[in-house]
């Protein structure tokens, strides 16, 4: 880069500050969070990762020199927010994968709810619900809000897989019944908003991590 079009000394101390500041906001919000997902400790978390990168590339292009921060998933998690600046309407995209891993729970549970109410789902409906995996799925999935399933879901032999969840911007709301059809075709990544991640290969690589360390430190 040439000299003048080097950020000045003043531009990368400046930097420097928004990485303290954001710093202490996310330190306020993660000590203030409401729960595992807290959207405010994401955005925090968020705005600090590109403070520090701003600061990392104004340092290198000043005084050649670089930081040792790395913020996990911050460049490829998600590209650049492209929506609107002040969303008027947001969309709240949610994928959870299960394992059927106990069928013989999965049925018992399923039956035992069409047993409860057999008009409501029909006489035939609730004969099967017990012998088929199909129909069982249906029978749980049709009782319980998603959120339940998830807290709830070893008692109905599933196991959990990998989870997202994506809140995404939009000008306005969409008229009703208009994207029922293809509910996900739209998902724009440009207009995520913020995402949570929930997946085994985060802890396998903290665990490769540490075993990295505990051989560094033996050696």
């Amino acid at each position: 880069m040439s000299d003048a079009a080097q950020p000045t000394a003043a531009e990368v101390r400046a930097a420097a500050e928004a990485v303290k500041a954001a710093l202490d906001r996310h330190l306020d919000a993660v000590e203030r969070r409401s729960g595992d997902d807290d959207p405010v400790v994401f955005e925090a978390f968020n705005a600090l990762a590109a403070a520090a990168e701003v600061y990392d590339e104004l340092l290198y292009d000043r005084h050649d020199e670089v930081t040792p921060f790395e913020i996990p998933g911050a460049d490829d998690s998600l590209p650049p927010y492209a929506g609107p600046e002040e969303p008027h309407a947001l969309s709240v995209l949610i994928r959870r994968d299960y394992a059927v891993v106990e069928p013989p729970r999965l049925l018992a549970q399923a039956q035992r709810l069409a047993d409860l109410d057999p008009d409501e789902r029909g006489s035939e409906a609730a004969a099967v619900a017990g012998t088929s995996v199909h129909a069982a799925l249906g029978v749980i999935f049709g009782e319980y809000e998603a959120d339940e399933i998830a807290s709830r879901h070893k008692e109905f032999g599933l196991e959990e897989g990998d989870s997202t969840l994506w809140v995404a911007a939009a000008g306005e709301l969409p008229e009703p019944g208009e994207w029922l059809g293809a509910p996900f075709e739209q998902a724009d990544p440009q207009l995520v908003v913020c995402r949570f991640d929930v997946s085994s290969v985060f802890d396998e690589d903290e665990l490769d991590e540490d075993l990295e360390d505990l051989t560094a430190d033996s050696s």
